[in-house]
């Protein structure tokens, strides 16, 4: 089995549970999930682009991205990466970079259509970005993602957008900020690829989501801002001589840090 198709299986129902899908903002985070046994590792859009001070969206952190996949492809990992809106305005060239990626060891792409000034892009030149990169990586796992339920006034078009993307050869959908698990058993109903749900405080768990038949759970940018609250959080502990926070008990050590770079591939990049 290639990596392509271990990716591929881990979002069937014969895998089991679904895919949980950790995000990873640099070579330590992912090395750091590699160690905890996260087969399957994802990119964070906004974790690789604040990470470069830089805003998530825009399309402005490419290179950062495309960084961080050819050196995280080095480690024994699959490895999925988040393209934003895939970086260009030119289906082909989207096509382009996946065929750069998968061509590095890169077993799949998030896509989204959500824009940064609050809008969605046009769905049938979304279609042709979805076509683009599947002629040029069929191998790639293309996760398209639809931002309907994450802007205001667009939740009516989840459906026509899910069949549409499917159509264009999707191998998965992603609808983030989709959280009621009525509506979300009505479109896996509807659904002929698996379902990917972005976990939330406060919404359904990871076994909820299971039950529903969610088959892959995304972690997205939440990794990356539990780790900037830790780090002030510690931070501010030791300048105000309080306790430190819950859990720095298992903060690794200067070592086990370093070993996470020769066990996983090194930087890279």
């Amino acid at each position: 089995m290639t990596p392509f198709e271990e990716f591929r299986a881990l979002h069937e129902p014969a895998a089991g549970e679904p895919l949980v899908l950790p995000n990873a903002w640099d070579h330590a985070s992912a090395a750091a999930l590699a160690e905890a046994g996260f087969r399957a590792i994802g990119t964070t859009s906004l974790g690789a682009a604040a990470a470069a001070g830089k805003a998530d969206a825009t399309g402005d952190a490419r290179a950062e991205t495309v960084r961080l996949a050819l050196g995280l492809v080095r480690m024994d990992a699959l490895i999925s990466v988040d393209i934003e809106g895939g970086f260009s305005t030119d289906p082909d060239e989207v096509g382009r970079l996946a065929a750069e990626l998968a061509g590095a060891g890169v077993v799949g792409v998030n896509i989204e259509d959500g824009r940064p000034d609050g809008t969605l892009a046009d769905q049938d030149r979304q279609c042709a970005v979805i076509r683009a990169v599947k002629g040029a990586a069929p191998e790639l796992f293309l996760n398209a993602r639809t931002d309907t339920h994450w802007l205001p006034g667009h939740t009516s078009e989840t459906a026509r957008r899910a069949d549409a993307y499917q159509r264009a050869g999707a191998d998965g959908l992603f609808v983030p900020g989709l959280q009621d698990g009525h509506t979300i058993a009505a479109l896996i109903q509807d659904l002929g690829v698996p379902l990917n749900i972005l976990v939330a405080p406060g919404g359904p768990s990871a076994e909820g989501l299971a039950a529903l038949g969610v088959r892959r759970i995304s972690c997205g940018s939440l990794l990356f801002r539990a780790a900037l609250h830790a780090a002030v959080s510690t931070a501010r502990a030791v300048a105000d001589s309080t306790a430190l926070p819950a859990g720095t008990a298992g903060i690794p050590s200067y070592g086990e840090a370093q070993a996470l770079s020769d066990r996983f591939g090194g930087a890279g990049g």
